[in-house]
């Protein structure tokens, strides 16, 4: 009977430590950081990481080196940090390269457009957002980047921002947007820009 009790418990002690091994190997490679959460959306929006793609929901939370995509017809409005706010239009592709709550980020505009809106309370940082077309450096507390009356358009509506390709940089202040063909072509002078524009670049992602 001694003998059984003592080949048990090695059985089991062998058990646990397979366990407690393979535990180890499934552990994830490296912690992901929270970036902020799906504050709405309307549609079919995903986001990527490391080739894996999960559905998002109201509520779900997004994570830095996200790509978040959404599909044509869809819509998505994610908060980040402390008062900040990204609203991507259909067939938009954003990499959350870097963000942190309290000093800024940078992001990989892919695809689409967005609406940017910093509130008193956002981060004081730079914040930085690159694409096909040019970079952009933010100083404002809401613009515009993304298709617009057939080109890459980008308007400031507070704040001021800087819009920097093909060796060019334009500052575009309140009211003022600016135009770039095509990747890799320089942008257009600050222009004030009509309302209707305004209004259909807005509604592009509302």
């Amino acid at each position: 009977m001694r003998d059984i009790n003592r080949r048990t418990l090695i059985e089991h002690t062998l058990i646990l430590s397979l366990a407690a091994a393979t535990s180890g190997l499934v552990a994830p490679a490296r912690a992901a950081t929270i970036a902020g959460d799906v504050t709405s959306l309307k549609g079919e929006v995903k986001a990527e990481v490391d080739a894996a793609q999960r559905i998002l929901a109201q509520g779900a939370q997004v994570f830095v080196d996200d790509l978040i995509m959404t599909a044509p017809t869809a819509r998505v409005t994610l908060t980040l940090g402390q008062g900040t706010t990204i609203k991507l239009s259909g067939s938009a592709r954003l990499k959350l390269d870097r963000h942190m709550v309290n000093a800024g980020g940078s992001f990989d505009l892919q695809g689409g457009g967005l609406l940017f809106e910093r509130g008193a309370n956002g981060p004081k940082g730079d914040t930085a957002f690159k694409s096909p077309y040019g970079l952009i450096a933010v100083r404002g507390t809401t613009f515009f980047a993304g298709p617009s009356n057939g080109v890459f358009g980008v308007f400031v509506q507070h704040g001021e921002i800087d819009v920097t390709a093909a060796g060019k940089t334009v500052r575009l202040l309140p009211g003022q947007g600016t135009n770039i063909a095509k990747p890799g072509a320089a942008p257009s002078s600050a222009a004030k820009w009509k309302p209707a524009r305004i209004r259909a670049a807005f509604l592009s992602v509302a």
